[in-house]
């Protein structure tokens, strides 16, 4: 599965757009990271923890949104973005999507 960014795939024609595709998960903030998380606040500096969480959230999305492209047999999916929102206090939602295509 072809996933950019972009309107278009350098090389390659799009003979068909099919529909938005997306995949999204729910994080929840754990305890023993918030612990860490508490230390690190006072010297400051990165939260790495809350860095890996986010990382293995997106992660979960992108496999998600191409298992919604897979499905309708997409070759490809343009104009990937992400978006999060706070479902409540210690909890996001991170949601992939983009347009699905067939190439030529």
């Amino acid at each position: 599965m072809i996933i950019t960014t972009t309107e278009t795939i350098p090389g390659r024609e799009i003979e068909e757009v099919i529909d938005i595709v997306r995949g999204g998960t729910v994080q929840a903030r754990h305890v023993g990271r918030d612990i860490m998380a508490a230390f690190k606040n006072i010297v400051g500096g990165e939260i790495s923890e809350y860095t890996r969480l986010m990382a293995e959230a997106r992660e979960k999305a992108i496999v998600r949104m191409i298992a919604d492209a897979e499905r309708i047999d997409a070759d490809a999916i343009v104009n990937v973005r992400f978006t999060t929102s706070a479902i409540m206090q210690g909890m996001s939602e991170i949601l992939a999507y983009g347009t699905a295509v067939r190439l030529k």
